[in-house]
């Protein structure tokens, strides 16, 4: 979850909503990393998810029915209110998880 929400944020680094809506590279790039988020999130055991409700693991499971099931009602606005907002404390949230995260550019 980590690795993908630090990858959906290096994408729109520096660029705006505009420039995100003109390039189908990086809207299918975030996209996509917000699907192994929620893929990841559905894999976390509840009493993982039980004992962080700080992460909003509805919310994050509820987005990816969207992106892999209802494609065609993808809202891009909501993709990168997600993105360029979102996950910068989803990150943040994980990281404190995580004792001493080093993945790096991965």
């Amino acid at each position: 979850m980590l690795e993908a929400a630090r990858e959906a944020i290096g994408f729109i680094e520096g660029i705006t909503y505009q420039d995100f809506l003109a390039s189908a590279l990086v809207r299918r790039g975030v996209e996509r990393n917000l699907e192994v988020i929620e893929e990841a999130a559905l894999r976390v055991s509840n009493t993982f998810r039980e004992a962080h409700p700080e992460i909003p693991w509805r919310e994050i499971i509820g987005q990816r029915n969207i992106l892999a099931h209802d494609y065609d009602n993808v809202v891009p606005e909501r993709v990168w209110k997600v993105a360029s907002g979102d996950l910068a404390q989803l990150a943040a949230t994980l990281e404190a998880l995580i004792p001493d995260t080093d993945l790096g550019d991965q």
